[in-house]
């Protein structure tokens, strides 16, 4: 029976295992949703964060245990591009989530997430492609549960979710990716690089997306962003911030403040106690 509200499909995209049954329900319900046959109402309401689909064979571990990452040898760059295939299978989870969870907001709000979960699928894909290069599939390798992690911390509140999950973890690939993209030009691997060419472009936009209804929320609410973000950041994030060197022109591009990177890098104040 095919879902009437665009929750229960979300949630049906949300709980397929494996990457060929993820990527068909995300294709069906965007172009349902598209087309109008899914309504942004009814449907019982969400449920509390469990785990979301996954490939059976794929072990979760700690961030410790996952094998050694690196450009230089076939078997390190497998294991980069299996991590990078596990970011976007997770964030393929994390924008159907979205769109499942955060009820009674504007139907720009559904249109956004829904274009970002078709976006992270087609991420999946090319890195997919790559991997299988490799004589790898995603699912081989082990990965780390952080991202859904923050997503089951963020649940309760799309302003927190849209603060905490794009703005900032979804932001530092911003600042980590041109760097791994140098590494794989660096070993001849032109054709992963390609594709990260194509992942950082269309993540500047999704991280852009957060900041949009970040920012919507908080005058909604008669919140200060700026204050806001900080509040949140130093309450559940605080590990994050001064974490490395920023992507200034891409973070201003999605949405940042001179202030906020200053903040972010170390350089401006902290948020009063």
């Amino acid at each position: 029976m095919k879902p009437a509200s665009l929750f229960e499909a979300a949630r049906a995209c949300i709980e397929a295992a494996e990457p060929a049954d993820k990527l068909a329900a995300t294709r069906e319900a965007a172009a349902a949703w598209r087309a109008g046959r899914l309504a942004a109402a009814g449907g019982p309401p969400p449920e509390p964060m469990g785990q979301p689909g996954l490939p059976a064979r794929l072990k979760l571990v700690p961030p410790q245990a996952l094998p050694r990452r690196g450009a230089g040898s076939r078997r390190g760059r497998a294991a980069l591009v299996h991590a990078l295939c596990h970011i976007e299978y997770n964030a393929i989870n994390l924008a159907w989530d979205a769109v499942y969870r955060f009820r009674g907001l504007p139907r720009a709000f559904y249109d956004d997430w829904v274009g970002v979960a078709v976006e992270e699928a087609h991420h999946f894909s090319l890195l997919a492609q790559r991997l299988a290069g490799l004589d790898c599939a995603y699912g081989d390798l082990p990965g780390h549960d952080g991202l859904w992690q923050a997503a089951r911390e963020t649940a309760h509140d799309p302003l927190v979710r849209m603060a905490l999950v794009p703005r900032v973890l979804e932001a530092r690939g911003l600042d980590v990716t041109p760097g791994i993209r140098r590494r794989l030009v660096a070993a001849g691997d032109h054709g992963t690089a390609a594709v990260l060419d194509v992942i950082h472009r269309d993540e500047v936009d999704h991280v852009r997306k957060g900041t949009r209804w970040f920012r919507y929320l908080c005058r909604r609410r008669g919140l200060d962003p700026e204050d806001t973000f900080r509040t949140l950041l130093e309450q559940h994030l605080a590990g994050h911030r001064g974490g490395g060197p920023l992507a200034r022109e891409a973070r201003r591009a999605a949405g940042f403040t001179e202030s906020e990177l200053s903040y972010l890098e170390g350089t401006g104040a902290p948020v009063p106690a």
